[in-house]
């Protein structure tokens, strides 16, 4: 239990199914699927050559261009789901003067999976075609993944705590649960906090291709992610930004701001079982659920919708619904469960935050998105997924949980706001 309360004010998205929260909500509602063949690069010879991109993004929205080229996209997609997410909370893109909040109190923890992926692959190709001299000066500060959190402090002035979180596909999930513990116990009124992955490259589809991880229905994208249905032959690598402003509940109330939702619960765990396999029986997932759940002073039961991870890979989907068991019981018949990666992909260390959002809004408009390209029951998979339809249900109380390659858990718990 926490002394402070920490609501969600601000909300702000960049994905391959839309540039904001409306054009993504719209999207998930109506199993609307952003997956297709990748464009930005010829992948002729590689195993999967799907993807969710993000298309016809235009930086200089946001920043010059000059700006913007020195910049890794992963960090121009977390500048332009923030600046959303301020909006929506009625807070400022420059917070120096301190007329609006105090800039000493906000913080900031963006997190990214995998970084500056698409920056190393060009440089490394400058090293070797052209020399040690030719290499940019700005490789190291666009690579390395604390860029999302140090651009954005920069950009609005923010002196609060300032960091990143790592891990894996679990990163913007445990960096929302960081920052929720940070205001808890006092260190920030506010903290701008989610995930960013620009990781559809060369480098980063052949990674994954080298692994076998990904689905190869090449020629069918719009239905290649499908998750817990029996024919699913892994997941759809996609990228963008989920960025949420968190604040402490009378710090929001005092000056007027929209409020989504409350978190009241964060739960993180390890595998401690294997770099990239889940623990059998989904077990450190269990786990983060009950740790969430103890946390939040809830009960298994009090528990409304249920964001799956939900990759479409055989283990993920496998062992998550045995973890769900676990957890719920007799009762996990009555939780509205759904993976929306079946329409935007696997966005890896920006999950999180995307799906924390598709909690919040759930929340609010009673909406549980479905899990789309559901369609051959697997045994093994054998809870109510929503299936390609989403449902109206009043939702008081949502889950998200994200889990990542090194055995990473994180858990969210969100209630509808009641004073």
């Amino acid at each position: 239990m926490y002394s402070r309360r920490v609501v969600i004010t601000g909300i702000g998205a960049i994905s391959c199914i839309g540039h904001n929260v409306r054009e993504f909500w719209d999207a998930l509602i109506h199993g609307k699927c952003g997956l297709g063949k990748v464009e930005r690069f010829d992948l002729s010879g590689y195993r999967t050559q799907i993807a969710g991109e993000v298309k016809n993004f235009d930086p200089t929205r946001y920043m010059s261009e000059k700006e913007a080229r020195r910049l890794d996209d992963f960090t121009l997609y977390a500048v332009a789901a923030a600046d959303e997410a301020l909006q929506s909370a009625s807070l400022p893109l420059d917070l120096r003067d301190g007329s609006v909040v105090n800039p000493d109190r906000v913080g900031i923890c963006i997190g990214s999976g995998i970084g500056g992926m698409r920056t190393l692959e060009e440089q490394c190709e400058v090293l070797i075609q052209r020399g040690p001299s030719r290499v940019s000066p700005f490789l190291i500060p666009m690579m390395i993944a604390d860029m999302g959190s140090g651009a954005l402090s920069i950009r609005y002035g923010a002196k609060g705590p300032n960091f990143t979180v790592i891990s894996a596909c679990a990163t913007a999930t445990n960096s929302l649960g960081e920052s929720f513990c940070t205001i808890a116990r006092g260190d920030a009124d506010i903290m701008i906090s989610g995930g960013a992955e620009a990781s559809v490259s060369k480098l980063g589809m052949a990674g994954f291709c080298a692994m076998k991880a990904m689905s190869q229905r090449n020629d069918d994208p719009l239905h290649a992610s499908r998750p817990f249905d029996r024919d699913r032959d892994g997941f759809v690598m996609s990228e963008g930004a989920g960025i949420l402003v968190l604040e402490e509940l009378e710090h929001a109330k005092r000056r007027g701001a929209p409020i989504y939702a409350e978190i009241v619960g964060y739960g993180a765990t390890g595998d401690a079982y294997h770099i990239t396999s889940p623990a059998p029986e989904g077990e450190g997932a269990a786990r983060a659920m009950q740790v969430a759940l103890k946390n939040a002073g809830l009960n298994p039961g009090d528990v409304d919708y249920v964001n799956a991870h939900g990759t479409s890979t055989p283990l993920n989907d496998k062992f998550e619904t045995q973890a769900l068991k676990t957890v719920f019981g007799s009762a996990v018949s009555k939780v509205a469960i759904s993976s929306t990666k079946g329409t935007m992909g696997h966005s890896l260390g920006a999950a999180g935050g995307l799906e924390t959002i598709i909690c919040a809004l759930s929340i609010q408009h009673g909406i549980v998105p479905p899990t789309i390209n559901y369609e051959t029951p697997d045994p093994e998979c054998d809870l109510d997924y929503t299936p390609n339809t989403a449902r109206e249900r009043v939702i008081n109380t949502a889950i998200n949980t994200n889990l990542g390659f090194g055995g990473h858990n994180g858990v969210l718990v969100l209630k509808k706001f009641t004073e």
